[in-house]
């Protein structure tokens, strides 16, 4: 690999440790695109417009440029996929507060998890999403497979999202016992539960642990099919103090501590106001472990 002390792109200088982070990131996400490749680099270095929107297009482009000199080896480009554009979510009636929706959990089943493809579902998943989720609708980390969650009779009870996980958390990194070097490698076996929401007005008990079953039976596999590798491990983030994550317990999976407040992707080992997470993890391998730590 061509070595570079550091590089500067559209006024942002880049040193010799933020390109081997580059370089980590690129060689550890196989399977996603370019424009996912973008979205994470501008997370990890907070690389934003003065409105909050990441600079994806010029982070691709230097991404793009960076391989010119032979200093990292970008997956080959997407013909026909948008490069770097934000969506804007809109809202339209369709995604307004509908009528309660109760009863037992047997009347709805068994459920379907329907899978966001054309740009209709997606328009309504990112309004359902931004409107209804704490966190709202945000650009996820890598690549992604999102679901509209439904009933036997075809009513839409929530949203459900699976993306890239968190490039470093201590309790999580512990429970798997892999070495800073097989972690950099083997991450991508790893998704994360970034978002679930079931809708507001969906007052049904025992839901959410039925939703989280059937994703540990659906999701790999779809997964596989989009970016080529099938995961070992289930993760997600519950906030401290909003949410005792009853449903994931419920759901077998398997409490292994909490963050330390930090972002996602920190590397300057200090707290950003966010709120510290507790963090719930499913094997879906009996050889996770060994499949994690291989190199």
């Amino acid at each position: 690999m061509h070595q570079n002390s550091s590089q500067t792109y559209c006024g942002r200088n880049f040193n010799h440790n933020e390109l081997d982070q580059i370089k980590e990131i690129v060689d550890s996400c196989k399977g996603i695109s370019r424009t996912e490749l973008a979205n994470t680099v501008c997370e990890l270095f907070d690389w934003k417009r003065p409105t909050g929107k990441l600079k994806t297009v010029e982070c691709r482009q230097f991404l793009e440029d960076l391989q010119t000199k032979a200093i990292i080896e970008l997956p080959d480009s997407r013909p026909g996929r948008p490069q770097g554009v934000k969506y804007t979510v809109k809202r339209t009636s369709i995604g307004q507060v509908q009528s309660a929706i109760t009863g037992p959990i047997k009347e709805y089943l068994p459920l379907t998890l329907c899978r966001v493809k054309r740009k209709a579902q997606r328009e309504l998943w990112y309004e359902y999403v931004d409107r209804y989720h704490y966190l709202g609708y945000q650009i996820p980390f890598g690549g992604q497979v999102r679901y509209f969650i439904e009933s036997r009779q075809g009513t839409l009870l929530g949203c459900l999202q699976f993306s890239s996980p968190a490039w470093k958390m201590a309790a999580r990194d512990l429970w798997i016992g892999w070495s800073e070097e097989q972690r950099q490698h083997n991450l991508q076996k790893v998704i994360n539960n970034s978002r679930f929401l079931i809708l507001p007005w969906v007052k049904v008990k025992n839901l959410a642990s039925s939703i989280l079953a059937l994703a540990v039976r659906t999701v790999p596999a779809d997964w596989q099919n989009s970016y080529g590798y099938r995961p070992v491990v289930m993760e997600t983030l519950v906030e401290k103090g909003r949410f005792a994550g009853t449903c994931y317990k419920a759901a077998n999976f398997i409490y292994v501590g909490t963050t330390t407040g930090r972002g996602r992707m920190d590397r300057e080992h200090v707290r950003h106001g966010r709120c510290p997470k507790d963090i719930y993890v499913y094997p879906l391998s009996s050889r996770f472990r060994q499949e994690l730590s291989g190199l």
